[in-house]
C-alpha cells in the first residue's frame, strides 16, 4: 500500500488548473492501491453537501473510478471546508475523519492534522475556530438557503483576506509549544494549513508541512509513504 499526504488544494469552479492538478493525481496513483489523506481545505469554501454542480460532479465521477480500483479516500476538516460532511463524502466511499488521529506505519507513528489548531498565537482566529466549528451552529447554517450560504462563504473569505494583511506572518504559523504537545507520543507530526511546505526536525521527531497546491506555478509538495516506511516528500507538478 501507498500512503499519500495532501493538503490546501482549495479547489473552486474557479481555478479549472487546481482541478486538473488533483484529477491527475488521483489518476497517477489509481493503480498503486493508495490510501489517500487530504488533510484539510480541498476545497477553498463548503456550503454544504447539498450545493451540487456539473464540476463537482465530474469530481465525484473521477474520485468513484479511484475508489472502485481499490483506494481510500480519508478526509480532515480545514478552515475552509469544515462544513464538509458524510452526505458528499459517501458518494464515493470516502470517510471523514476526526480533527487529529494517529496512524502507525511500519513501527513509525504518525500524528495527522490540518494545522490551524497549532496555530495558538492567532488567538482571534482561534476564538472564531471554536465558535464557528459548534456542531448544533453548523446544523443551523445548513437550513439556510443556498443563496445565503453563498454571499456568508464570500464574507468570511474577504474577511480573513483583510484579517492576514494585518497579522504579522509569524502569528499565522504554528507555535513550538502547540507541536511539542502534538507530538507526544508520535514520531512525525504531518500537517498542512500555513503555505510553508518543510521538513522540521523538532529534536528527534519531524514536524512535515505539506505545501497549498499553487495555480500560477502549478505545483505542489506532497508526501508519499510506502508500507515499508520510506517517506517521499516531493514536488508534485500539474
Amino acid at each position: 500500500m501507498t500512503y499519500l499526504f495532501i493538503a490546501d488544494l482549495h479547489l473552486s469552479a474557479n481555478h479549472p488548473r487546481l482541478t486538473r492538478g488533483f484529477l491527475a493525481l488521483l489518476q497517477h496513483y489509481q493503480h498503486q492501491h493508495t490510501a489517500l489523506y487530504i488533510l484539510g481545505d480541498w476545497f477553498n469554501a463548503w456550503i454544504g453537501d447539498d450545493n451540487t454542480t456539473p464540476w463537482l460532479e465530474h469530481i465525484v465521477e473521477q474520485l468513484n473510478v479511484f475508489t472502485a480500483a481499490n483506494n481510500q479516500v480519508y478526509f480532515q476538516v480545514g478552515n475552509r471546508d469544515f462544513a464538509l460532511g458524510d452526505v458528499f463524502l459517501k458518494q464515493f466511499g470516502g470517510q471523514r475523519l476526526p480533527d487529529h488521529i494517529s496512524l502507525e506505519i511500519a513501527q513509525q507513528r504518525y500524528r495527522l492534522e490540518h494545522g490551524d489548531a497549532l496555530c495558538t498565537d492567532d488567538v482571534s482566529y482561534q476564538r472564531f475556530r471554536k465558535i464557528i466549528r459548534q456542531p448544533l451552529l453548523i446544523a443551523i447554517l445548513q437550513k439556510t438557503p443556498l443563496q445565503f450560504r453563498k454571499q456568508l462563504a464570500q464574507g468570511f473569505r474577504k474577511k480573513s483576506s483583510a484579517s492576514h494583511q494585518q497579522k504579522k506572518p509569524y502569528i499565522m504559523d504554528v507555535t513550538a509549544s502547540a507541536v511539542d504537545d502534538a507530538l507526544i507520543g508520535h514520531d512525525v507530526l504531518i500537517h498542512g494549513h500555513t503555505h510553508r511546505p518543510e521538513i522540521h526536525t523538532v529534536g528527534h521527531k519531524k514536524r512535515i508541512v505539506l505545501g497549498d497546491w499553487r495555480e500560477d506555478v502549478g505545483e505542489a509538495y506532497i508526501l508519499e509513504i510506502t508500507e515499508s516506511g520510506q517517506q517521499h516528500y516531493f514536488k508534485w507538478t500539474f
